[in-house]
């Protein structure tokens, strides 16, 4: 949904809420998930984005403050069975506190345009999460797909029942990373048609491109927690 002010308008706080601060990279150790937690919470990020591992210590950190909690499922590649991914997405949101749960779709199915297979995947484990009250975002994996691609997963995604769409894990190893290039962003936005949200993330680390993507309408980002502080304006 386009802003009702120019994002250059926002306050830090303000933009605060489009970023789920991605605290995600498999090396942290205890003190730097902490560490990068408590940064999300400081800067009103709307959620700290965690691996399954990490989720009582954010349960912990995240209570009674602004900040909810997002966790990851079958990341990164997405391709696990459909079995498998709803067993985890039931642990992950059985005691109805996670706010956000964020899925990798199997974007081979994707690529082979297998999409029976791809909407049943999303569907199941969207009952899943709505049965606890979870949003629900599916990420595509972008740069290993076409526009047209994206285009279509996005109409499947939306038919399943996915509260947003998402364009890349950050670690993506088969080409190049671009991540949520305006041009991607816009093809999502484009066949979402408002009946599901989008989420940018992977490469957005200039307040340029964090600014435009709200201002294009995105509803939220992935920020990586060296980025927080610059998209924010906070870094001077």
């Amino acid at each position: 949904m386009k802003p009702q002010k120019k994002a250059a308008e926002m306050s830090p706080q303000e933009l605060g809420r489009y970023i789920d601060q991605s605290v995600l990279k498999p090396e942290f150790t205890l003190a730097e998930v902490q560490k990068y937690i408590q940064e999300g919470i400081d800067f009103n990020c709307k959620t700290v984005c965690i691996n399954p591992a990490y989720l009582d210590i954010a349960r912990t950190m995240c209570k009674g403050t602004n900040t909810g909690i997002c966790v990851v499922c079958d990341f990164p590649f997405g391709a696990s069975s459909t079995v498998s991914k709803v067993k985890q997405a039931e642990i992950i949101c059985q005691n109805g506190d996670v706010e956000d749960l964020d899925i990798v779709a199997n974007y081979g199915f994707i690529r082979s345009g297998q999409w029976q297979e791809f909407e049943e995947d999303i569907r199941a484990v969207a009952a899943v999460a709505h049965r606890y009250d979870t949003l629900l975002k599916v990420i595509f994996e972008t740069d290993a797909l076409t526009l047209e691609q994206v285009a279509t997963a996005t109409e499947y995604a939306c038919r399943a029942g996915a509260d947003f769409v998402k364009t890349s894990t950050g670690f993506y190893t088969g080409g190049e990373s671009k991540g949520a290039t305006p041009e991607v962003i816009q093809v999502m936005l484009d066949a979402a048609k408002g009946r599901c949200k989008v989420k940018g993330s992977g490469c957005i680390r200039t307040r340029e491109h964090f600014l435009q993507l709200i201002d294009m309408g995105i509803d939220r980002m992935g920020i990586g927690y060296r980025s927080t502080p610059v998209v924010l304006g906070l870094d001077a």
